[in-house]
C-alpha cells in the first residue's frame, strides 16, 4: 500500500513535468511570434503579416488556455494536497487572470479578419499586452518552482 502511494506521487510528478515542459515550449513560440508581430508596421499590414498576427493570437489564446488547463487545474479544483502551492496560487491566481483577460481583449480586437481592427492602437495594445505577459510569466515561474521544489521553493521565491 505504501509502494502504491509512493508510486502515484512520483507518477504525478512525472506527469507535471511533462506539462511543465509543454508549457514552456508554447510560451517559448508565443514569445517569439510576438516579437515578429511586435514588429509589423500596423499601417502596411499585407496578407502574410495579416497571417502572422492571426497565428500570433491561436497560440497567445492555445498557450493561456493551456496554462489554465494544466497547470492551474489542480488549485481551481482543490485537489493540490500541497499548502505551500495552495497558499502561492490563492496569492498570484487573480493576476493571473487579470493577464488572461489582457490577453482574450487583445485576440478578441486583432484575430476576427487577421488585420488590425484600429492599426493606431496595435503597438499600444501589443504594450499592454506584453506588460501583461510579462507579470504572467513572473507569477506562472513562481508557480512553476513551488510545483517543481515544493515549499521551499514557494518561500524562497517571496525573498
Amino acid at each position: 500500500m505504501v509502494m502504491a502511494t509512493g508510486r502515484g506521487v512520483a507518477d504525478r510528478r512525472v506527469a507535471g513535468h511533462g506539462v511543465i515542459k509543454r508549457l514552456l515550449a508554447e510560451r517559448r513560440d508565443m514569445l517569439v511570434l510576438f516579437c515578429q508581430v511586435a514588429g509589423l508596421d500596423p499601417f502596411d499590414c499585407g496578407a502574410a503579416e495579416c497571417d502572422m498576427l492571426q497565428s500570433f493570437c491561436e497560440i497567445l489564446v492555445d498557450y493561456m488556455a493551456a496554462a489554465h488547463f494544466s497547470l492551474y487545474r489542480r488549485l481551481i479544483d482543490g485537489s493540490e494536497r500541497r499548502q505551500a502551492v495552495v497558499a502561492l496560487g490563492a496569492e498570484i491566481y487573480g493576476r493571473i487572470e487579470a493577464c488572461t483577460e489582457t490577453a482574450v481583449q487583445f485576440n478578441d480586437k486583432y484575430a476576427k479578419s487577421g488585420e488590425p481592427a484600429d492599426a493606431a492602437d496595435l503597438h499600444a495594445d501589443l504594450s499592454a499586452l506584453g506588460e501583461a505577459i510579462a507579470t504572467r510569466i513572473e507569477l506562472e515561474d513562481r508557480l512553476i518552482a513551488a510545483l517543481a521544489g515544493g515549499a521551499q521553493a514557494a518561500r524562497s521565491s517571496d525573498a
